[in-house]
């Protein structure tokens, strides 16, 4: 889950090939959660037509836009020059972090690479992105769960008027689906204590190191509490009061216990 960890410093990179314009301000304000932006620099080949509608997104976020040329036709070539600059930011000692925003598995290396040199790999692309960069970053998250992201209209049929409207929570509810289940029940039992219970807080952040792409977003739900709320057949909430007055500690525990 995001952390409070505000003075993080990082970079981020985005291949402009893969993320939409119209997502950016989500974007940005996604990786806001994580620390403060230091570096912002997006790669395109900017002569081309389909580069039209960047200017105003990228004068509002203050994004420097790196010119890269397209030397060999279908071949990205913006993926040489974000790597590049990666390593030459890495080895400047300023960052704590990166953002790498792509859905291209060519930087799994780079992402493997930035954090055996202990810095913070935060993904963020299209649920299309193969695995193999998705569990090379510390966090990854879907471009489609974002604010103002762009959702693919589905046209109406006869049999989708004729079914009932379902409320959002029971609508998420369905989308949770087994392997989900496991992942939370094992991580509950690897750190729950002796009658069983565990830290919300900590099974989050437990969660997340197992699989980078867990957001309760991606189920439709706003956060992790109201998630496992929903799961009321397998898991106890337990909400105890804080040293400060109106915050409470939420604690979850396998109703089997």
């Amino acid at each position: 889950m995001p952390t409070n960890n505000r003075e993080l410093k990082l970079a981020v990179l985005i291949d402009a090939d893969n993320v939409p314009y119209s997502n950016v301000k989500g974007m940005m304000e996604e990786i806001a959660k994580f620390g403060t932006p230091t570096t912002k620099r997006i790669y395109a080949d900017w002569t081309k037509p389909n580069s039209n509608g960047w200017k105003g997104v990228l004068l509002e976020h203050a994004i420097t836009p790196i010119q890269q040329y397209s030397y060999t036709v279908g071949k990205n070539s913006s993926d040489s020059a974000l790597i590049i600059d990666a390593m030459d930011l890495l080895y400047s000692g300023k960052l704590d972090g990166f953002c790498i925003v792509s859905s291209d598995s060519d930087f799994t290396r780079l992402a493997i690479r930035l954090r055996e040199s202990g810095m913070k790999v935060i993904g963020i692309g299209e649920k299309k992105t193969p695995n193999s960069f998705i569990v090379a970053c510390d966090r990854f998250i879907y471009i489609e769960v974002l604010d103002g992201a762009i959702q693919k209209k589905k046209t109406k049929t006869a049999a989708d008027i004729k079914k009932p409207v379902e409320k959002p929570a029971e609508k998420a509810l369905h989308k949770i689906d087994k392997q989900t289940i496991e992942l939370i029940e094992a991580t509950i039992e690897d750190i729950e204590d002796d009658d069983g219970w565990a830290f919300l807080g900590d099974v989050g952040n437990l969660i997340v190191k197992k699989k980078p792409e867990f957001d309760p977003r991606n189920y439709g739900f706003s956060k992790l509490t109201p998630m496992l709320k929903s799961l009321t057949d397998i898991l106890e909430i337990d909400e105890r009061e804080s040293d400060k007055k109106g915050i409470k500690h939420v604690y979850v525990r396998l109703r089997f216990n």
